[in-house]
């Protein structure tokens, strides 16, 4: 554990101390949340990024030492563990290197090596070695038998001793994997007669780039388009030079320096390892750990666009009329309440083949002055924008007197997943499957976050290739994401759904419904210490849960906050102090100055926490998502044929890749931001520039109708849009639908890149064409 803890201290840029700390409580069954946020004092303030690594290389780590035990033990069994193999087994620091240095002792089927052994040429392979001006060919003449006719017999087994010696060499397979890493080129081939099937896939048709230097989405482009049957891969040295620096490399390890016979047949034995074995066996090496580091990068990619995602600004507690766009089959209406509570339904058929648009107004008026709608959410599939435009019409027609629902286009990605799931047919049983995805979209306006967790996050549409990748590792990560999101936010105990309480820490799912069961039966929760008579939820379950859950206007005013019950006995202290209820204090920001958390620091909780607390007290239950904006997309501008190059417009940023960004702007397909084009500067990584879920100004650069793609930039003047002047708590929207805008952006630096936007970079992401 020592090894483990200053190797995972090293990385996370932390002491060991830590490391065993964090590990402990881990172990003890502490989740990452709940570790980062009421556990600083133990780990020395590790946050919820290090630990997430932490927890993450702890398995790796610990498999890598039970395979060391494992590989020890059997080279022991087999009585040839020296000092120095050992010593080299313990210092391997990756699990590569531990099975190449336990290659030679692994069992193996039957191989020409050893069916040469037991022709009795070993000894011949020993005297080519010993005696480099002796030709090979008059050595071998000394072990010819009934088994082995000819000297090219002899020398062919000679040949497969010595291969096999090379490819069980741990050394000179750390020194070709170190040289291939550096200088490798992944080339692809279309297969001949698959150019039309695969023309999606035409720009590696016949492409070539370095190893070292494919990007993610590049990569598990090549991928598919192998896995398909389209082109074939492979990763080799440069034909020119590489290959002859390969052999030269494994020729180095039999000391070929010479000038004799032997050199001369030992540097052709070397050649021939090279091109039959260790080639083939790099190569399949290097394309697994290409595979590995681009599924890598795109997981991560999958996991930073979710979480912006699941943290865009609610609009808040509104009544929120969702409109699920439709032609054919008519668009779908749904009224939720403040709280999410579905109050009424309806279906209107205001485009063909009805035509009904006198019905359809008359029934959204209807809806929207019986229950008195504040927002109005619409879907940005298929017909939004005809039906935004239903709805601009509608509000027209409101008397003067009455206020203007605001109108606000949301993306319904994962909608239909969730209208036809398990979970929904259980909150909706009598409800057709389409109305339901009109109250996701109601829903997700008020909450992104509570609607979006019942929603499998592969489903959600933000990902770059997330079908390609290791699915349980994807859904280790988008799971850890979640969590984290979760209990940043915090939930409020006495309106959240089974699936958002899933998510934290300490319940799950058979948690989650406990709670609910038991506030259906018995009524909202009054107290976090009534949680513990919630059936199966024991003490430990209420540590780990009880900071992240809020009960406001509960008999207990710090249960609003994030401060945990084992901590409210200082907070009263604390409050004590001030000489005021705490009533009084809770939100009023300077209410306790004048006081110095370092006093009252004790045995029990340390300065970190007291800090938490003295911010809890003064803002209880800080959301940390920003203030609600939306973009609003430019009237006449509905369909890809309708864009023109030099338009400057709005949208909402859908998904960020490692090329680039795509742009909902309102024509039913995203543009694409390429990363040269984000920023009057160089852009290493788009995430520096935008989120998920951002509002930004673009420019029109190029329109391709037939092919759908749209080229966009934010350079020069266009770029991310703020909010200003909002306050915590306000949708963030003005009467007649203008939202508060601002411009903080970054002063202009000169461009050092102007990349052209390739086809390959719109192909990426399938998944934002709706």
């Amino acid at each position: 554990m020592d090894l483990i803890a200053q190797t995972i201290a090293t990385e996370i840029n932390a002491r060991p101390e830590q490391v065993f700390a964090a590990v402990r409580l881990l172990d003890e069954g502490s989740t990452v949340p709940f570790v980062a946020r009421y556990r600083k004092e133990i780990t020395g303030g590790l946050n919820d990024t290090q630990l997430r690594i932490l927890a993450e290389r702890l398995v790796y780590l610990r498999e890598l030492e039970a395979r060391r035990d494992t590989i020890l033990s059997a080279i022991k069994d087999q009585g040839k563990l020296t000092d120095s193999l050992a010593r080299s087994i313990a210092q391997a620091e990756t699990k590569a290197q531990l099975e190449d240095i336990y290659l030679p002792y692994k069992p193996k089927r039957r191989t020409k090596a050893m069916i040469a052994r037991e022709n009795g040429l070993e000894p011949l392979v020993n005297a080519i070695l010993n005696n480099r001006e002796l030709d090979p060919e008059i050595i071998a003449q000394n072990f010819l038998s009934d088994v082995v006719e000819s000297t090219k017999d002899a020398l062919n087994g000679a040949r497969d001793i010595i291969a096999e010696q090379l490819t069980e060499n741990a050394d000179l397979l750390s020194e070709l994997r170190s040289f291939m890493q550096h200088e490798a080129w992944l080339w692809a081939k279309v297969i001949e007669g698959k150019e039309q099937e695969g023309a999606k896939f035409s720009d590696y048709f016949d492409h070539s780039e370095m190893w070292s230097k494919v990007p993610s989405h590049r990569a598990l482009a090549m991928l598919r388009a192998s896995k398909e049957g389209i082109v074939s891969l492979d990763i080799a040295p440069d034909p020119e030079t590489g290959t002859a620096r390969a052999e030269n490399i494994v020729a180095a390890h039999l000391d070929t320096r010479g000038t004799g016979p032997s050199d001369t047949w030992l540097r052709k034995v070397a050649g021939w390892t090279w091109r039959v074995k260790l080639s083939l066996s790099m190569m399949v090496e290097l394309m697994a750990e290409l595979r590995g580091r681009a599924q890598e990068e795109a997981i991560q990619v999958f996991s930073r666009n979710l979480k912006d995602l699941l943290l865009s600004p609610p609009a808040g507690a509104h009544t929120t009329l969702g409109l699920d766009p439709g032609i054919r089959t008519g668009v779908k209406a749904a009224v939720v309440d403040a709280t999410g509570k579905l109050l009424a339904t309806e279906t209107i058929y205001p485009f063909q083949p009805k035509n009904d648009l006198r019905g359809a107004q008359a029934a959204l008026l209807n809806l929207i002055s019986s229950h008195e709608v504040e927002l109005i959410a619409i879907g940005n599939g298929t017909a939004s924008r005809e039906t935004e435009r239903l709805v601009s019409d509608t509000l027209a027609q409101l008397p003067k007197s009455m206020k203007s629902p605001t109108k606000v286009v949301v993306s319904e990605a994962g909608a239909s997943v969730y209208s036809a799931s398990e979970l929904a047919a259980q909150e909706f049983p009598e409800l057709d499957v389409s109305l339901r995805g009109a109250v996701s979209i109601a829903r997700r306006l008020q909450d992104p976050l509570a609607e979006l967790v019942k929603i499998e996050p592969k489903s959600i549409g933000v990902g770059q290739y997330q079908h390609d990748v290791d699915q349980n590792r994807l859904s280790r990560s988008l799971e850890a994401v979640i969590e984290d999101v979760v209990n940043a936010v915090g939930v409020d105990l006495n309106t959240a759904s089974a699936p958002l309480l899933s998510h934290v820490s300490g319940l799950g799912p058979a948690l989650a419904e406990a709670i609910v069961d038991h506030r259906d039966v018995n009524g909202a929760f009054r107290s976090r210490k009534e949680l513990l008579q919630v059936a199966r939820l024991g003490p430990h379950a209420f540590e780990q849960c009880a900071g992240f859950l809020r009960i406001r206007g509960g008999s207990e005013p710090l249960d609003a906050s994030a401060v945990h019950p084992e901590a409210y006995e200082v907070a009263s202290k604390i409050v004590a102090e001030c000489g005021r209820d705490i009533r009084q204090i809770m939100g009023k920001e300077g209410s306790l100055r004048g006081l110095h958390a370092e006093q009252f620091v004790n045995e029990s909780f340390g300065l970190p926490t007291i800090r938490d607390i003295f911010a809890e007290l003064e803002k209880p239950g800080r959301d940390p998502r920003p203030d609600f904006v939306t973009a609003s997309f430019t009237e006449g501008i509905e369909q890809i044929s309708d864009l023109k190059p030099g338009m400057m417009l709005e949208g909402t940023v859908t998904n960020v890749a490692a090329f680039g960004a795509f742009v909902d702007i309102g024509v039913h397909q995203d543009g694409l931001v390429h990363v040269s084009q984000l920023a009057d500067r160089f852009v290493k990584d788009p995430h520096e520039i935008v989120k998920t879920g951002q509002v930004v100004r673009v420019r029109v650069l190029e329109v391709d109708a037939p092919r759908k793609r749209i080229g966009l930039s934010m350079r020069k003047g266009s770029g991310p849009l703020t909010p200003q002047g909002q306050s915590r708590g306000s949708s963030g929207t003005s009467k007649d639908g203008g939202k508060n805008r601002g411009g903080k952006g970054g002063k202009p630096h000169e461009n050092t890149r102007n990349n052209a936007i390739g086809d390959a970079l719109t192909n990426a992401l399938k998944g934002n064409q709706r």
